[in-house]
This record gives C-alpha cells, structure tokens and sequence, in this order.
C-alpha cells in the first residue's frame, strides 16, 4: 500500500513539474526582443499591467494552492473581518457611550416640582413592573389583578388594556390568570414579553396589543425578562433557579441555564451576549456569558438581592432586604460601593429595621441611578443617587416621597423622566399592607442644570 501512495506523488510531481516546463517554453517563445518589442494577446487588448498582475497573481494561487491551503486561508479572511467589524462595532459603542456619559455627567439632577409629578391609576390591584418604549411614547404596566395597561405618556391617556382571567380560565382565557411578576420590551418596540406566577411567558404585538405565542418550560413563577438589546432573543429568570434563552422571531425555545442555588429575584439585560440575574436568599450575582456558556459570582449583600439592573455593559447596580445599595464591576467579585440602609429605618427605638430597597433603576450610560424603598411606612420614597468617580461611590441627590411599595423603576432611554410603579402590597408578597397607598404609575420629570463652574474648577 506505501508503494502505491509513493507513486502516486511522483506522479503528480512529475506531472507538475512537466506542466511548468511547458509552461516556461510558452513564456521564453513569448518573450519579446526589446523592451519596446512587446507581444499582447487578442484576449487581453484592454488589460492594464495592474489587471495583468492581479490575474497572474490569482492564476499562481489557482495552481500552487491545495483545497486545504484554500480553506485556511479563507477562514483567515473570514476571522480578520469578523475582528474588524467587532473593533469598529466596540469602537463606534464606545464613542456614543462616551459622548452619553459625558454630556450627563455634566449636567446635575434636580428635584422636580411636586405639582408636575403625574400619577397614572387604571389597575385595581399593586403594579409589579412596567417597561418605557425606546421611542419614549408608550408605558406598558402590569399588576397583580393579571391586566396589562398600555398608557400614552403625552396625554396620560389609557390606550389599550389586557384584563386578566380568573383561576381556572386558563384554556378559554387570552392573557393572564395569575400576577405577573415580570415584563420587557424589545429594543425596537415590536414585541412585548410579560411572566406570572402560572410559569407562564406570553408573547405580544405591541403596537397593537395583540397575543402572539405563549412559552412553557419554566418550572416556578417568571421572576425575570429582557430582551437583548438590538435583537429578538428574550432571556427569562424563574423560581425555579434558572435562566432560560428564546427566540421570539422563531417562537422557539434555545437553551437553558443553571448556577442559583435559590430563586431568581431579577434579570437585566444589554447588547452584549450575556445576562445578569440576582439570586435572592443565595445572595449571589451572575453574569451568564451565553455564548461561552459560563458564568461569573459575586457576593457582597447580606441580605437577600430582591433587584438588579445594568448601568452599561461593565457596571451594576443591585437592592437588597437588608436595605442596602451596591455598585459592581463585572471585572470585581465584590461590589465596588454599598450604601446600607439606604433608605433608612422604622420601627421602635433599640428595634428598628431597614426599610427594603425592592426596585433600582439605572439611566444607561450615565452617572445616574435610582432606588425604591419597601414602603412599610408613611415615609417611603424614590431615591436619586449620583455614581461617584469609576463607580466606586454613591452620593444622594435627592428623594421623592410616594405612598406605598415602589415596586418598579425605569428611566426614559433619554434621561428626561423617571417612571415608578407603586402598589398597596410588595409584587412578591403580602407581608404588608398600605391602605393609604393609590395602586398607580408617577410620572417624575427629571431636571438638569449645567453644573456650577466654580465647582467643576475644584473637581478638575
């Protein structure tokens, strides 16, 4: 048998060397007498000496290069394009990042007047999570009565409602029968994506508020939903310890995920291939790398992390039962500033515990961040804080008092207002409840003033 492949390369050896022969022959019988004295082809009257060269260069990779060399060098190409385009990709996010960060940084939040504070009610029971549209137009809001409200936010006006089913309507019923804990909208406003204590995730048409697919999979209540920023692939966090990928486009189901060793209390979510979750009483965060199917720990809260959101692709903000706020860095274990008892305390003297932070909120981006106090008093609040220099500490800007359990938080995508779900009741249970409190959305404007130049001269 080596005999045989022993010839079989000579044969072709002979053969190419015999083609290059015939090859040179043709050249030296072409080869004209002068450097003036120049022979050129019918087939090749309008060909430029750069034209010639290309061809000859590609007629030399025709011949010499193997099927494997080809493929190797195609591969090449192929991952030095993909490297540019991730390079431009990251270089041409990081100037818009940049340019965002720096035009907020250099404007400071100011309170707003308690008179252009707008409260929003059309839910019969506690709000329990709301998303803005990117276009800043539209409110999506959702409660423990299982209805979702889609609001107007120029008029305040309600556009359109999802009523929720009773138990045991499941079959017949188009919506929810049970609270939903969780919604997100996609980045370009087709889809809206809602989860409930049924371990249910229902699909929606958002323009038009029209149900579209229904997931199952998950084995406890949906405690978390994003979509991925710039795409169609929706990431949802359960009681059941996992994190799950789907694809909305294609109504299908991707992959699932563990690593919690307890309930998943929130869920956020950027342009990256990647998720971050808060794990409650396991007191941990993950970053879950999807596509290297890894993930990162990191502990720090005492308490239970009951809420997470991203700040931007390296940084994050939690809240936790214990009362405490913290900043992180994918890049640290532990958080890189904590604030406890961030919104102080209640109860008897020699007695008192921190009121819960049970919703943050951050404005993308930039140096602004806010927290929702528990609401088991009069005096609960919305908290404005300002990130302190490489997010290594928090500084109060200023509150805005609300009645009730600030369930959920979100910034418009522009920064010009800050929208808080409150309820009578926390959205995960019923350890309290406030009689006094309206079930509604407040609408905060949030205002600027240029920062005092005096002031940025001593900072510089």
């Amino acid at each position: 048998m080596s005999s045989f492949f022993i010839k079989s390369k000579e044969k072709g050896k002979n053969t190419a060397v015999t083609k290059r022969k015939h090859d040179g022959d043709k050249m030296r019988a072409k080869k004209p007498n002068s450097k003036y004295d120049e022979e050129i082809s019918s087939d090749s009257e309008t060909e430029s000496p750069i034209q010639a060269k290309k061809r000859q260069s590609n007629q030399d990779v025709e011949y010499d290069e193997t099927p494997q060399e080809k493929k190797l060098r195609l591969a090449k190409l192929y991952l030095e394009q993909l490297k540019e385009d991730e390079e431009n990709k990251a270089e041409e996010e990081s100037f818009e990042t940049d340019l965002v960060a720096g035009r907020l940084q250099e404007e400071v939040l100011i309170p707003p007047d308690p008179s252009e504070i707008r409260l929003l009610r059309g839910h019969k029971l506690p709000i329990t999570c709301l998303v803005i549209s990117s276009d800043e137009k539209f409110i999506f809001s959702a409660a423990k009565d299982c209805s979702i409200i889609k609001w107007d936010v120029e008029s305040g006006k309600k556009l359109h409602t999802i009523p929720g089913g009773r138990k045991g309507t499941e079959d017949r019923h188009v919506g929810h029968t049970a609270h939903i804990l969780c919604m997100a909208i996609s980045s370009d406003g087709k889809y809206l994506a809602t989860g409930d204590l049924n371990k249910l995730i229902m699909i929606w048409e958002a323009e038009t508020c029209k149900h579209l697919y229904k997931f199952t999979g998950h084995k406890g209540p949906v405690s978390g939903l994003s979509f991925r920023k710039g795409s169609h692939d929706l990431y949802s966090a359960s009681h059941d310890r996992s994190v799950k990928v789907w694809n909305v486009d294609e109504n299908a189901y991707v992959e699932t995920l563990f690593g919690h060793q307890d309930a998943i209390t929130g869920l956020d979510s950027l342009s990256r291939e990647c998720c971050v979750t808060a794990g409650g009483r396991d007191r941990t965060v993950r970053v879950w790398k999807i596509a290297e199917e890894s993930q990162l720990v990191f502990h720090g809260h005492e308490g239970s992390i009951d809420c997470i959101q991203l700040i931007n692709e390296e940084h994050m903000i939690t809240g936790a039962d214990d009362g405490s706020v913290s900043l992180w860095s994918v890049n640290k274990k532990k958080p890189l500033s904590t604030v406890k008892q961030a919104h102080g305390c209640h109860g008897d003297a020699g007695l008192e515990q921190p009121h819960w932070v049970a919703s943050v909120a951050a404005l993308q981006n930039s140096d602004a961040v806010a927290s929702g106090a528990s609401g088991c008093s009069h005096n609960s609040q919305v908290q404005l804080w300002k990130c302190g220099q490489n997010y290594r500490g928090l500084q109060p800007l200023f509150s805005v008092p609300v009645s009730g359990f600030v369930n959920s938080l979100k910034f418009s995508s522009s920064g010009q207002f800050l929208v808080a779900g409150v309820g009578q009741e926390h959205r995960l249970g019923r350890w309290w409840r406030l009689k006094e409190a309206k079930n509604g959305i407040y609408i905060i404007p949030l205002k600027r003033k240029p920062p005092n130049p005096e002031e940025t001269k001593i900072t510089k």
